[in-house]
């Protein structure tokens, strides 16, 4: 197998040939297809999220083929469809897998960041967290669903039955879930950078009733509103374009620093929450939602040697929708 190998904190990945891996008990190895380029994978490569394990191949937003199954496995076999999500493992009995809460399990395994995910030509999954596809779909296509769509939608059902929802970052996640959001009837008002046409314009597209610059105000107060980007600045710009009552989700792993701002941003009951993770039945309900939904993403492919200018291009804001490496 190849694969693109992070070494060391900040280096640009490197392309390895190892043997192919041999699935354990419980797991299989899948043959990819297509790997997502997904803004976590950028937290992994510059260092930004604790306990990095190195050397590490990135990449959690994987679709590939069942070709080689391990013992006790009755759940795939070889051929199958599976796309592999960030949540790689969970224990199964602390306290929050037991209370349906494993996106919060104390002793997790997660793709692309401490156990080796899909920047490369094969990788083995746990079978418990490969969930099966099926044969409908384009494999670049729907690469982008296995965390950009399944964080947003996690992040959306935190946001409530917002009738008038902000979304602050439309990249992956936000051009997802904006579909979603306009299927379900949601009024969708789009926040990008200054001066990105491209990103406003594809809102648009998508059915946003409203795309501008982040520190710009819509005419009148959101119910709700997402962040995708990871800047803490937007916190209070999101606060303060939300109506009494209001919720601002958090939906990134990793953020800047918030800045201070004035208690009365956040008084008359506004609430500010984050998302982590992902729990196995999100996966399920968000891949029945956005076959329902009609939902397609934006996305441009890629070779898998390319990963380090890919992520250039992500890191400066040039991606439109979604990058996909294609080993």
């Amino acid at each position: 197998m190849h694969a693109m190998v992070l070494t060391a904190p900040r280096a640009r990945l490197r392309m390895e040939e190892r043997p192919d891996p041999i699935p354990g008990e419980g797991q299989i190895r899948v043959k990819i297809s297509a790997c997502g380029v997904c803004r976590t994978d950028l937290h992994v490569v510059d260092a930004e999220l604790p306990n990095i394990r190195y050397p590490i191949v990135p990449g959690h937003e994987i679709i590939g083929r069942v070709d080689l199954v391990g013992p006790n496995v009755a759940s795939h076999a070889a051929g199958d469809r599976v796309g592999i999500p960030w949540l790689g493992f969970t224990c199964g009995h602390c306290r929050f897998c037991r209370d349906g809460m494993e996106n919060l399990c104390d002793s997790p395994m997660f793709t692309g960041y401490t156990r080796d995910g899909g920047y490369a030509t094969h990788t083995v999954a746990d079978a418990r967290y490969a969930f099966p596809l099926g044969e409908a779909g384009n494999d670049v296509e729907m690469a982008p669903l296995l965390c950009a769509g399944l964080i947003g939608w996690r992040s959306l059902v935190l946001a409530g039955d917002a009738a008038r929802l902000g979304l602050f970052g439309f990249g992956a996640a936000g051009h997802i879930i904006a579909q979603i959001a306009v299927w379900q009837g949601r009024s969708v008002y789009a926040f990008t950078r200054r001066g990105d046409g491209a990103a406003q314009g594809l809102a648009r597209r998508l059915g946003a009733v409203w795309a501008g610059a982040s520190d710009e105000t819509p005419d009148e107060p959101l119910d709700a509103a997402i962040i995708y980007a990871p800047a803490g600045e937007l916190v209070p710009a999101a606060l303060r374009a939300v109506r009494k009552g209001g919720r601002v989700v958090c939906a990134g792993i990793h953020m800047t620093d918030i800045p201070s701002f004035p208690y009365d941003l956040l008084w008359e009951e506004r609430q500010l929450v984050s998302v982590a993770n992902l729990t196995r039945q999100d996966g399920f309900d968000f891949l029945k939602i956005a076959r329902k939904a009609g939902v397609r993403t934006e996305t441009t492919a890629f070779p898998l040697n390319q990963a380090n200018e890919v992520l250039s291009m992500l890191r400066d804001g040039r991606i439109l929708g979604a990058a996909v490496l294609t080993p």
